[in-house]
């Protein structure tokens, strides 16, 4: 064969060797094509019995059924370093500290895994159950819910912490991109009548229409997962089904145009973000904008995207922000005497914690975290953030960075500095019902900001 082959003209060996790489099967890929591990799982998180709902205050009964089930997914990174991470992402309202920690823990303990390498974010759909302490005095729980509330926080942090494992056993070669594409579905609520909009309406105030993209391929050229986010409220629906929201519908679709692969959705910085108008608030709307994100993230991953060097950088911080001087008792005996339905409920909430000797918090240790992927950089933040915070970060570490909200601890909305000064829900009010006693002190975005920037220099 080999002096048949020598004899050959040039052009007909040229011929024969095209040939057999036409067989040779296109998704075959080198070491050097695969230079990360990654590993992706999912366990399904929808509470087995009626639970109450996260989120809204004017809901007055427990869920009554499923829309969509309600997943927690994880990617686990490995590096070529060796240097592992693992992204949890989930359709739930928000993680407290209390259930984060104890879940952050359990990683370290199991997996070696400490802060910096985890990151624990949810997409803020007000479909998903409350957990753990958040919110709990929005509603009037009795004592069954409430034994049942801990009984499903319990339940779901061994699933996470098992979630994390499973991701950590599949890993396996892989190839990781990054890209960006835009779906303009939020509004700026603060800065926009909902109720005024037309189709005609040019709204106004800060957003941020990018969504994210990160794509994982595995050895044989199949898409293993899609990391998505975008910056708005999953608030389009409003009744008592469990479901992921619109972003529960972004995931589906994209799941099933990608057979295989898991699309993973975080939420961006949108703390003062809608997706309006949301008329009716139907299952209809939740699709449409489902589909119209759906698409943004198709419209990425079939763009020309960055292929990320296996490097995995990683820096973590717990930033302290002081509070202003909590009421007195004589103050929160006055609001509840004042206030009714879930206003007064919290006031009265934190009058026991007062009359039963606890302390209230005077200040609170707030998550930033970053990572970089090759060139590729991820900044995590801690609670409900405005909007402006992903600009301003995206202003001092490039316009690419993948801004996430929610992420590791759900204790209040972050405002900027001129929603603290304007007040409102999300400057003031909304503080009570997530147990702080008071607004945060002026100051807070400078020190958020300057904290991620330090986190830029210190990753490793």
């Amino acid at each position: 064969m080999l002096t048949t082959i020598t004899r050959m003209p040039f052009y007909a060996l040229l011929a024969l060797i095209l040939f057999w790489a036409v067989l040779t099967p296109a998704t075959a890929k080198t070491p050097v094509d695969m230079p990360w591990l990654a590993g992706v799982a999912r366990v399904e998180i929808t509470p087995e019995e009626p639970l109450w709902m996260g989120g809204f205050a004017s809901r007055d009964r427990p869920s009554e059924g499923v829309l969509l089930p309600l997943w927690a997914k994880a990617l686990a990174l490995q590096d070529s370093d060796g240097n592992r991470g693992v992204l949890v992402t989930s359709d739930l309202l928000g993680f407290p500290k209390a259930v984060s920690d104890n879940i952050r823990d359990r990683i370290e303990a199991d997996y070696g895994l400490g802060r910096a390498r985890v990151i624990l974010s949810a997409s803020h759909t007000h479909g998903g159950p409350v957990i753990g302490d958040s919110l709990r005095c929005m509603y009037p729980m009795d004592a069954a819910h409430d034994v049942a509330t801990m009984r499903y926080t319990a339940a779901l942090e061994d699933k996470i912490v098992a979630l994390v494992g499973d991701a950590l056993e599949s890993l396996a070669p892989a190839a990781l991109s990054s890209g960006s594409s835009v779906a303009r579905i939020a509004v700026n609520n603060r800065n926009n009548n909902e109720s005024a909009l037309t189709p005609a309406t040019m709204p106004v105030g800060p957003s941020d229409h990018s969504v994210p993209t990160l794509r994982v391929v595995g050895e044989d050229g199949a898409l293993r997962a899609i990391v998505f986010g975008y910056a708005c409220h999953p608030t389009a629906l409003a009744g008592y089904e469990w479901s992921g929201d619109f972003t529960g519908y972004a995931q589906l679709f994209l799941e099933e145009a990608y057979p295989g692969a898991t699309a993973l959705f975080f939420a961006g910085c949108g703390g003062d973000q809608k997706a309006m108008p949301r008329v009716g608030r139907t299952v209809a709307r939740a699709r449409q904008y489902g589909h119209t994100l759906a698409a943004a993230v198709r419209c990425a991953l079939e763009e020309e995207m960055r292929p990320l060097d296996a490097r995995l950088r990683v820096a973590y911080n717990e930033l302290t922000l002081d509070l202003e001087p909590a009421p007195d008792m004589d103050a929160y005996r006055s609001r509840v005497e004042e206030t009714s339905g879930y206003q007064q409920r919290c006031n009265q909430w934190m009058l026991d914690k007062l009359e039963a000797g606890e302390t209230l918090p005077e200040a609170w240790p707030v998550p930033v975290q970053l990572w970089r992927l090759g060139d590729q950089r991820l900044v995590a933040i801690g609670g409900e953030v405005m909007v402006e915070y992903a600009l301003r970060v995206k202003e001092r570490l490039g316009e690419d960075t993948f801004v996430m909200g929610y992420a590791n601890d759900l204790m209040s909305y972050l405002p900027s500095e001129r929603v603290l000064e304007e007040g409102g829900y999300e400057g003031a009010s909304s503080q009570l019902i997530y147990g702080m006693p008071n607004v945060w002190k002026a100051g807070l975005e400078a020190r958020i900001l300057d904290a991620i920037e330090a986190l830029e220099h210190s990753a490793r």
